[in-house]
């Protein structure tokens, strides 16, 4: 994310930036599984599914091959004649009309961050390309598809570490944020859940005439292809998730596995700057390493850091969670900051590391910029920007609506940001602390349980403290037919089609998208070149 929004949304933005099961079902026909929870029979929405597009260019930035068309879909699924939304969807047309296969709709992760761009934005070789139509689409909320607003300040869209001084402070603003969201999209707020989202893609699916999707996504958008999975299992072709979710610990402990990841990643991180100190000068030991940053962060909170032109506090600096995802690339911003305190004058900041305060999502195995919160930039040509406060206001309504599993104690929140800030030091207070969700109303229909045999394919770093290892392997557990593709020594969040990518991952990835053969077994691959 951007500065001033939530840091806590687990997201790959890709910024440069499936087995088949049982006969297909006809395209106009809408009806999801048994496990769906609500009727979606095909007359009801023969509206929506039979629509016409009309595709033109997407922007004036765009590629020209790219176009952008909007649908219409139902807000409340159980009750298609009422309320309708807009989504924005793009296509980049497979390059072969002989070997075109279909579709391979785009998810970026957030919850909530727009994906219009991601046809031109990621990687894909040239036998993707023949076969597949490249979908895009901003998820309902989100980017240009009838984008939610609370009305959030900047300063109402950052979130807070845990402090036993500014508690009552923090509970008021996680309540403030739910009761301005409330009132200004409160007839929205319990339709904005992933399971409506997987229902969007298979009106997309229909309208775009297609009995099957493929699907690539990255971070969240793992969730959401999950979902769409349970929801669709017959409709699901060659679903490839990268950087998956735990799909049981939706999203508080979501939260709290980045906390884990982090210190797993600032553990390594020691270990590998230690060995390079003649390089770094943060110490020549994993304890001394550890003992600078620690000190450096006390220097921090008892007088900020001017660094980039930014007066950067202790937690300013451990929010940015990211600074750890690439050993190398941390080394290198801690020693400049270090460096900054030393000289009390701004420091450059070195090529490959992330200077904005609070920025989480840095993606892929390179240090490419994240694409969420961008509002605007990627709309159809005749629509208005998306709201500064879009990417806040989604992220936290889907997080928020999509499970009942918040509490609604403000003092459990307090006993477990202390628990987690003792745990995991680096992020713990981050991660566990009160949020509005707290005080959120009620989403429509309960979390998606993942439980199935679709075929898929799950790729995963070995070190990516966004959606650690761990959380990727309960991904794997849940989706009975999956396959897992692991980079030993990876680094990093997301690893298919991105830039500095690990080629091994890519070529596993595109044989399954362009053969549909998963591997016999789960796969290893070993990241291509050590992070010095």
């Amino acid at each position: 994310m951007r500065n001033g929004t939530t840091r806590r949304a687990f997201l790959l933005a890709a910024g440069l930036t499936a087995a088949c099961l049982s006969s297909p079902i006809p395209a106009p026909a809408l009806a999801a599984s048994g496990s769906s929870g609500v009727s979606t029979a095909a007359a009801p929405l023969r509206e929506y599914t039979q629509q016409k597009l009309h595709w033109k260019p997407c922007d004036a930035k765009s590629p020209r091959a790219l176009r952008c068309a909007t649908l219409k879909v139902p807000l409340d699924y159980s009750d298609p004649g009422g309320r309708k939304i807009s989504l924005s969807i793009s296509r980049l047309k497979a390059t072969s009309t002989t070997e075109r296969r279909g579709v391979l709709l785009l998810n970026p992760g957030g919850p909530g961050a727009p994906g219009l761009q991601l046809p031109t934005e990621l990687q894909f070789p040239a036998e993707v390309k023949r076969q597949y139509d490249l979908i895009g689409f901003d998820p309902r909320g989100a980017g240009q598809s009838s984008p939610v607003s609370c009305g959030l300040t900047a300063e109402e869209q950052a979130d807070h570490p845990y402090k036993a001084e500014t508690f009552t402070k923090d509970v008021e603003w996680a309540r403030t944020v739910a009761e301005k969201c409330r009132a200004k999209a409160g007839d929205l707020l319990p339709y904005l859940i992933t399971r409506n989202s997987a229902r969007d893609m298979d009106v997309i699916r229909a309208v775009l005439g297609e009995k099957k999707i493929s699907y690539l996504g990255y971070s969240y958008g793992t969730y959401l292809g999950a979902v769409y999975m349970q929801l669709f299992p017959g409709r699901a072709d060659r679903f490839v998730l990268d950087s998956a979710t735990d799909p049981t610990r939706i999203y508080r402990g979501t939260f709290q596995d980045m906390a884990k990841g982090a210190e797993q990643a600032f553990t390594r991180w020691a270990e590998w700057t230690a060995r390079r100190d003649r390089t770094y000068g943060l110490g020549d030991t994993p304890a001394e390493v550890r003992a600078t940053y620690w000190k450096l962060i006390a220097r921090a909170d008892r007088e900020p850091i001017t660094f980039d032109g930014q007066a950067l506090t202790g937690d300013d600096i451990r929010a940015d969670n990211s600074t750890f995802f690439h050993v190398k690339a941390g080394a290198e911003r801690i020693a400049a900051l270090k460096k900054a305190a030393e000289n009390g004058t701004p420091a450059p900041t070195p090529s490959g590391t992330t200077s904005t305060s609070g920025t989480t999502g840095t993606t892929s195995t390179t240090s490419t910029t994240a694409t969420s919160g961008t509002s605007g930039t990627s709309g159809t040509s005749d629509q208005a920007e998306a709201p500064d406060d879009n990417y806040a206001s989604i992220a936290w309504s889907v997080m928020c609506a999509d499970t009942r599993t918040w509490s609604h104690d403000p003092e459990r929140y307090r006993r477990e940001a202390i628990r987690d800030k003792a745990r995991y030091p680096l992020y713990g207070d981050f991660a566990s602390a009160i949020t509005p969700c707290a005080f959120w109303p009620r989403g429509s229909e309960p979390q998606t349980t993942i439980d199935n045999t679709v075929g898929a394919l799950i790729t995963q770093n070995e070190w990516d403290p966004q959606t650690p290892l761990f959380a990727g392997r309960a991904m794997h557990h849940a989706l009975r037919g999956s396959r897992m593709l692991t980079v030993t020594g990876g680094e990093g969040h997301g690893v298919l089609y991105v830039p500095g990518g690990n080629s091994c991952a890519d070529k596993a990835g595109t044989l399954y998208l362009t053969t549909g053969r998963l591997p016999a077994e789960d796969v290893t691959c070993r990241a291509t070149a050590d992070p010095a």
